[in-house]
């Protein structure tokens, strides 16, 4: 898989700040609030540039299977050339 890099790349950085506060966010808080489609590529890609987000799935009150992530450890910015 490629990995966009977060500093080239503006849904990866939304997705970053959107996790930074620590908190369990649903895939559709994500959707809606970071503007993100494909949440667990975006989940991946965010991994691959160091950022270390854990995952789990619950069921709602409805029965529904909800998937929660959290980021634990943000992704250090990388350096740039030039």
């Amino acid at each position: 898989m490629y990995a966009a890099k977060l500093h080239n790349s503006p849904r990866l950085q939304r997705l970053h700040a959107w996790l930074r506060d620590g908190r369990e966010h649903s895939t559709l808080e994500i959707v809606t609030g970071a503007q993100v489609c494909a949440v667990n590529a975006a989940i991946a890609e965010l991994r691959a540039n160091g950022a270390e987000i854990h995952c789990r799935q619950t069921v709602s009150k409805r029965g529904e299977r909800l998937w929660l992530y959290r980021m634990t450890k943000p992704a250090q910015p990388e350096e740039r050339d030039g």
